[in-house]
């Protein structure tokens, strides 16, 4: 529909997209400012008769107006109006009637004692500041007509507000909102990459004092992975101030986790302005991080066949036809043959470097190197073609069994945080056997990974392995691309659960770890009698620990400094992390065997050790704007170093 319009107005408008011709600036010489030296009408106020502006909010205007159309028929023919008509299908909905309403005020400005009265520079300056995106994300240029600076007037100048009566009808229907909808007005449709980055970029200029976008890197096609950060000091990691990260369409032809990330960056944003003290606290107390989308590309294949034709494979993988929840290092396997011994640890487990020579999604290198740079608390990933929560581990304790339970570490924890999402869902945990998710009713809407089914490089597996991150995985519904009329229902069912999802991270302990002078120490390790998974300080010295309520023995040690113990005791009706700090004094390093024999510090930092996917990620060609990849990593290694590469791995190109 989109493109089909866009040809219809390059056509229409090929050889006259510009500014009428003048000798001086259009409408310069109704201000006295100049003058063609040519006969035209005499400026007299008329009335409105505008189809595509009859909601402007006043009845008369002036011609010749500010653009130097002479008349009203002069109006409708030109490429301004043409594009007015068709700017909401060209946008797909995004920022109309705004821009239509803005255009008109230019177009047929009101008038007062046969004078123009133009529209405020203020408000075009707004305007522009939060839809350019969309232009840019058709490629197109902002409208000429539309220039602040040429066809607006100041307020010292006099001028009026072409959007003060569309807010005035919002602010009306907000008001009459009954209290179980949602005040925050969102267009519940499917939005095309396109529009998700140009409405994630316009939320976060809208909220630009507690948000920002960031890419974590680009999809094999060279799509951004871009991601919106909610917090009260975006941009930057805060003392003891947690951090949550949601993923969406991992699997491109699941798509209404996506649509719901993208809703909830607009509800958080726009619930924040108008002063919801329970987002308020939340995003001045939380880092939230949003990855609407971990595959566009499969999503773009997904999307061209629509949610009615659209079966449960196409546009699953990423544009190389990897499975991306299956692309990740097989970390399990690691603990589970490792786990009797007491030398090995179970958590921060190393990548093996046989994992990068295999085939890496540039997506889930993108996803592994954004997990490490930031210190993750919790997090979720949302799915579809199910209606229940799982949590680790995905890959059976015995390969060969593929329903087996296989229970990490932090098993009561996991399942705190998938109860948390499950009994905040509308139908989630309920016990109707005839809803979609009826066959996990005898445990409400949540299952042990690998007791639903097995399957090995999983992400919610490596975060937990990897990384002090916690991740579940959501399964929204039995259908993966719901129809449009089906979004705002999902959003009533699902808005509390995501909601009260990062709220529980603040939940069992947090602390800082320093030494005598008051300085954080990076690394430390907090570990819990009877769990064996540790999770370690950040560059400050603060942590998180998810516990349950109960009474813990937790212990605080680092390199070269002493080992403390503390006993800590976690009421059921806590509300938010106690806090539990430590002090440690420096000691004499001893040698320790394991620092010989098991080096786990020095190699969990060795990601990528031979620096070639950085090389493999930077752009060979730019197509189209694209950046596309010519050469698998490990090209550059087998050249520069004289070997040839090995027929199979030659093959694989």
């Amino acid at each position: 529909m989109r493109l089909g319009l866009w040809g219809v107005f390059l056509a229409l408008t090929e050889s006259c997209w510009c500014a009428p011709q003048q000798t001086c600036y259009p409408g310069d010489e109704l201000l006295g400012r100049c003058n063609n030296n040519v006969t035209e009408t005499k400026p007299t106020c008329t009335e409105m008769h505008l189809s595509y502006c009859n909601d402007v909010g006043y009845t008369r205007t002036m011609f010749p107006n500010i653009l130097g159309h002479q008349t009203r028929m002069d109006a409708e023919s030109g490429a301004e109006y043409l594009l007015l008509s068709v700017i909401h299908g060209l946008l797909n909905g995004e920022c109309t009637p705004d821009i239509r309403l803005v255009g008109c005020s230019v177009l047929a400005s009101p008038c007062q004692d046969d004078k123009i009265i133009r529209p405020c520079r203020s408000t075009c300056e707004a305007l522009r500041k939060d839809c350019g995106h969309t232009f840019e994300a058709i490629d197109m240029a902002w409208p000429y007509f539309l220039d602040c600076d040429r066809f607006f007037a100041s307020d010292q100048e006099g001028c009026f507000d072409p959007l003060a009566a569309l807010r005035a009808r919002q602010e009306q229907t907000r008001s009459s909102l009954s209290p179980d909808k949602p005040s925050t007005i969102i267009q519940f449709t499917h939005t095309s990459n396109s529009q998700m980055y140009s409405l994630l970029k316009r939320t976060a200029a809208k909220c630009s004092h507690i948000s920002h976008v960031y890419s974590i890197g680009r999809s094999t096609e060279g799509r951004d992975l871009l991601v919106i950060e909610f917090s009260n000091n975006p941009g930057q990691h805060e003392l003891l101030e947690p951090e949550v990260k949601l993923i969406g369409n991992m699997h491109g032809n699941e798509v209404l986790g996506r649509q719901l990330l993208i809703y909830l960056a607009q509800y958080l944003c726009s619930e924040y302005t108008l002063g919801n003290p329970r987002i308020q606290t939340l995003i001045n107390t939380t880092r939230i991080h949003i990855l609407a989308s971990m595959n566009p590309d499969g999503y773009e294949l997904a999307a061209a066949e629509g949610h009615l034709m659209n079966g449960w494979i196409n546009g699953r993988t990423n544009a190389q036809n990897l499975d991306l929840n299956r692309n990740f290092p097989d970390l399990t396997s690691v603990f589970y043959r490792n786990r009797r011994s007491k030398h090995y640890r179970t958590d921060h487990i190393p990548i093996p470097d046989g994992y990068w020579f295999e085939k890496v999604a540039p997506e889930t290198f993108a996803v592994m190197k954004w997990s490490r740079s930031i210190p993750f608390v919790q997090s979720a990933s949302l799915h579809g073609g199910e209606l229940v929560v799982s949590y680790p581990f995905d890959y059976s304790r015995h390969p060969q069994d593929e329903k087996m339970f296989s229970p990490t570490q932090d098993e009561r924890v996991f399942k705190q945080l998938a109860r948390t999402y499950a009994d905040a869902h509308t139908t989630m945990s309920d016990t109707d056997t005839d809803r979609c998710g009826a066959r996990f009713y005898r445990t409400k809407g949540i299952i042990n990974g690998a007791l639903w089914y097995s399957f090995p490089g999983g992400m919610s597996d490596f975060n937990y392995l990897h990384t002090n991150c916690l991740e579940i995985t959501v399964e929204l519904g039995c259908d993966k691309f719901p129809s449009e009329v089906e979004l705002y229902p999902e959003w009533k069912r699902n808005k509390e659960a995501l909601l009260k999802f990062v709220e529980s991270v603040h939940r069992g302990i947090k602390g800082v770890v320093k030494d005598v002078d008051g300085n954080g120490i990076k690394d430390a390790t907090i570990a819990v009698k009877g769990i064996r998974k540790d999770v370690t300080t950040d560059e400050g010295g603060d942590y998180w620990r998810l516990l349950t309520p109960g009474t813990h023995i937790v212990t605080a040690t680092a390199k070269g400094y002493s080992r403390v113990s503390k006993r800590v005791h976690l009421p059921q009706n806590l509300k938010k992390a106690g806090r539990v700090d430590f002090v440690l004094k420096k000691v004499p390093l001893k040698p320790f065997i394991d620092d010989h024999f098991f080096p786990m510090t020095e190699t969990w930092d060795r990601f990528d050790p031979y620096n070639q996917f950085e090389r493999y990620t930077e752009p060979d060609v730019v197509e189209g704007g694209i950046e596309r990849q010519t050469k698998p990593w490990w090209w550059s290694y087998f050249s520069q170093s004289g070997i040839s590469a090995p027929n199979w791995l030659l093959r694989s190109v």
